[in-house]
């Protein structure tokens, strides 16, 4: 059954249930307020999916995070920017996959790139590409002084093997080294990490999760080509950009949020204004609204 027509069917259900209230108990009320919540939910998947502009929004997210300037403090919000993302996922009912990760000096890390795997994760996640900036009074200061820092969000779709990306092996330099984030006695004294340099271009990717070399290589050569991927992409951006005058509303490297902790408490996108006083409930994964404001703004200028 297709989405519309399971819409239709929950709305005549709702209808019945709707004339039972009328002359039974309370029970059926509570049965119709819970029916109509889900199917007020489900209408919202519709309308954001409606949104979607592009082939690739119903793919995998290759997410990438990095700390910006500010030593510990930038690495500790790296790591909460992660805590959050993948509590996003679990909410969605999305899988997370991480397959590079290089944890701060003293906290935190300073970067981290992981694939969140569901129907319509690039979709969801696209808009969360930007520089992420944090307020707050820092644990780690003994004087207890407010530090602001950032982070950086890269997201890509993962390209499907349908999509022609050609590698030349001998373009691409392969370096191995010994994994840096958790995995037992084996990950920590082998060099089962992999760098692939792709020498055209200078992209280099990095994938250590997988205990065997072999499986790391075939792990970093698919992210190689999903960035390779977006490279041509990025392309035709810049012309879309040209011709129709958008530039800065998807270039790299613009605060897109920032999340104050300290003296009050508010999460704030500059891209469409859209705020919010509950820190903890964002931090906790509940990014919805803020996605769902991003695309309606998309979906207005187009």
């Amino acid at each position: 059954m297709g989405k519309f027509a399971s819409l239709e069917s929950s709305l005549r259900d709702l209808t019945d249930l709707a004339a039972l209230a009328e002359v039974s108990d309370q029970a059926i009320l509570a049965d119709l307020e819970k029916n109509a919540s889900s199917l007020s939910d489900s209408l919202r998947e519709v309308e954001r999916e409606a949104k979607f502009s592009e082939p690739v929004d119903r793919d995998d997210a290759l997410v990438t995070l990095h700390a910006g300037a500010g030593g510990t403090e930038a690495c500790d919000w790296a790591e909460m920017l992660t805590r959050m993302y993948e509590r996003y996922a679990e909410r969605k009912g999305f899988s997370v996959e991480i397959t590079d990760i290089l944890p701060g000096d003293q906290a935190g890390i300073k970067s981290i790139t992981f694939f969140v795997r569901g129907t319509y994760a690039y979709g969801l996640l696209k808009g969360e590409a930007g520089v992420h900036r944090l307020v707050r009074i820092s644990p780690f200061d003994a004087n207890k002084r407010r530090h602001t820092s950032f982070a950086s969000c890269d997201v890509l779709p993962d390209v499907k093997d349908d999509i022609e990306i050609k590698i030349d092996e001998k373009d691409v330099r392969i370096d191995t080294y010994r994994s840096h984030g958790a995995g037992g006695q084996h990950i920590n004294k082998t060099d089962s990490a992999i760098r692939l340099t792709h020498t055209p271009t200078g992209v280099v990717v990095a994938c250590q999760n997988q205990r065997s070399q072999i499986k790391n290589k075939e792990k970093a050569f698919q992210i190689l080509k999903i960035r390779l991927y977006e490279l041509e992409r990025d392309k035709q951006r810049q012309a879309m950009e040209k011709r129709y005058d958008e530039k800065g509303d998807i270039a790299w490297g613009n605060q897109i949020r920032s999340y104050v902790f300290m003296p009050y408490q508010m999460v704030k996108d500059h891209r469409t204004g859209f705020e919010v006083g509950q820190v903890d409930k964002v931090m906790d994964g509940d990014l919805d609204a803020f996605i769902d404001s991003y695309l309606e703004s998309r979906a207005t200028k187009r």
